[in-house]
């Protein structure tokens, strides 16, 4: 069964994987397959036939999302898959009460699931996406689980085609949605810009990063000052130093070798307002507000564990955008990694929002996220076992994967029904185990945890203190003299 129409079919198309893709096609190991795995809650119920007519008019118009990918010699490509079929990509299943146990709570039976699909390779023969839509939460709800494989793109690139297929969003533009090959990207975008003298300060801030990146390109004038280029190049050279030389980070019963399960948790979530005004009553981001309560969250599970955090710090890889927001649609990979700290060791909830405020200050200007990017060019270029000895740098050096996304302010709507909460977790590399997504999405910020079971078959207890870490923050900020 065909799910292009004939007026908007595409001709058959092949082209080379970009190096950065092929690093992330090849990554899949037992333990962490690379595959960005979402839910959205949607109300009232939708049906699978009306899933189905979305993607078929919306999602197909990507290219990618009906290309699989043949693997030779020189690496990957992309091909038009002829035996495409929409009942392979777009299904339905049943939780309730066929699989749920007795008492279990759509909610619960959804998390069980999303733990399993997450483990479960997508079909190599095919291209590597599928929508899983649980039409009755038990709830009058339903849920849409999405699973798609990070060579296709990552979760900028994903998020942008996410929204596109909202009711109203906006179509992909008719212009070439592919970017050029990443080698390119690197000589136009890095290495020349470099060599003239064009590169200014790098904010670790998604869009700011992206920006700078894409003023390497074209810059707006040469930059000619021997002090500021002095600045430059001892910023690389202490960056490329600090990449290779990072000692590992603490030894907590978080980190270790994953096996081949995994469980996902999310709880409550938080009202933004309420975490930007913690965050100006106490002289902090957004962002440092909630990557203190992660920290402080890990560290009283610990110490619940019977296992003493004091002195200790762990570090996540976050992912950096690299690319204009205006260039989401061409899929791909374009992020960096920079390793931040978690001060999980400081119980006192001002004094850990503070040493997180140092950490990620200590980031800005840093030229990690493109020496990490550059890492993954060059991984795509090797042989299996070379680019898993290569990787496993990153997951020494880390714990956790986190992202933190910006998404919609206001709820998106989808086949006339709304969405009332959106999760995603993106995947862990090498023997990384555990994985942290936050997501602000209409007015509320959302928290959501992926573990490896040897690790932690528990996440829900870490999610479950999320809020009362946050609540600590709440209670101090309320009791300063405000004016």
């Amino acid at each position: 069964m065909t799910l292009i129409h004939e007026e908007t079919a595409l001709p058959q198309l092949q082209e080379r994987m970009s190096k950065v893709d092929t690093a992330w096609l090849r990554m899949d190991t037992e333990s962490n397959l690379m595959m960005i795995v979402g839910v959205w809650y949607l109300r009232p119920q939708i049906t699978l036939a009306a899933l189905k007519e979305r993607v078929q008019d919306k999602l197909l118009q990507y290219t990618r999302f009906h290309q699989k990918v043949v693997e030779d010699a020189l690496g990957a490509q992309w091909v038009d898959d002829e035996d495409f079929d929409i009942d392979r990509h777009v299904v339905a299943e049943v939780l309730l009460p066929v699989r749920g146990k007795a008492g279990q709570t759509g909610q619960a039976a959804l998390m069980e699931r999303v733990g399993e699909v997450a483990m479960q390779p997508l079909d190599p023969a095919h291209p590597l996406w599928q929508f899983q839509l649980i039409e009755d939460l038990g709830d009058g709800s339903s849920g849409l689980i999405v699973r798609i494989h990070h060579c296709i793109g990552d979760g900028i690139a994903l998020t942008s085609v996410m929204l596109s297929i909202t009711d109203g969003g906006r179509q992909p533009p008719r212009r070439k949605q592919q970017p050029r090959d990443d080698a390119d990207w690197l000589t136009d975008s890095l290495l020349r810009p470099m060599s003239d003298l064009a590169i200014k300060a790098i904010g670790v801030a998604g869009s700011g990063m992206a920006k700078s990146v894409d003023a390497w390109v074209h810059p707006p004038h040469p930059i000619d000052s021997s002090v500021d280029m002095a600045r430059m190049g001892a910023q690389a050279v202490s960056d490329v130093a600090a990449f290779a030389f990072m000692p590992d980070d603490s030894h907590t019963r978080l980190k270790g070798k994953p096996g081949t399960t995994k469980r996902v948790a999310w709880g409550d979530d938080l009202q933004l307002d309420a975490v930007k005004a913690v965050g100006k009553g106490l002289g902090a981001s957004i962002n440092d507000v909630l990557l203190s309560c992660v920290a402080g969250a890990i560290g009283s599970y610990l110490r619940d564990m019977g296992e003493d955090p004091t002195g200790k710090e762990i570090r996540a890889m976050v992912p950096v955008n690299l690319r204009p927001l205006d260039k989401a649609y061409q899929l791909g990979n374009r992020f960096g990694l920079v390793p931040l700290v978690l001060p999980i060791g400081i119980a006192n909830p001002v004094e850990r929002l503070f040493a997180v405020k140092a950490r990620m200050n200590e980031l800005k200007g840093s030229f990690q996220p493109v020496l990490a990017f550059g890492l993954l060019s060059v991984a795509g270029l090797l042989i299996k076992p070379v680019q898993h000895a290569m990787l496993n740098i990153f997951a020494k050096k880390a714990t956790a994967v986190m992202t933190n996304v910006p998404g919609p302010t206001e709820p998106m709507k989808f086949c006339g029904s709304t969405v009332e909460r959106v999760l995603f977790w993106v995947p862990q590399s090498g023997d990384i185990g555990v994985g942290v997504s936050i997501l602000t999405y209409a007015g509320r910020v959302q928290f959501g945890l992926i573990t490896d079971t040897q690790l932690c078959p528990d996440p829900e207890n870490i999610i479950k203190r999320f809020s009362p870490e946050f609540d600590k923050l709440l209670m101090l900020t309320m009791m300063l003299p405000w004016e």
